[in-house]
């Protein structure tokens, strides 16, 4: 069995900002899941939340995520 690697795909500095970005990803299918979530809640801006991904959803949940901006 393969186990499959976590990539970071985007860094923000709140949780609520990483929220935003997993919600579009989800609604195209991709899971993500956020790293450092609570500790970016208790410090915004000094810890960011990463935003992290399959490593074979990564192309296409950057390209989600450029759209965004």
């Amino acid at each position: 069995m393969q186990v499959e690697e976590l990539v970071v795909v985007a860094e923000y500095a709140t949780a609520v900002e990483a929220e935003m970005a997993k919600s579009i990803l989800a609604c195209a299918g991709i899971r993500a899941e956020i790293e450092n979530e609570y500790m970016a809640t208790l410090s915004p801006g000094v810890i960011h939340a990463r935003l992290v991904v399959l490593e074979r959803d990564y192309k296409q949940a950057k390209t989600l995520l450029r759209l965004r901006e």
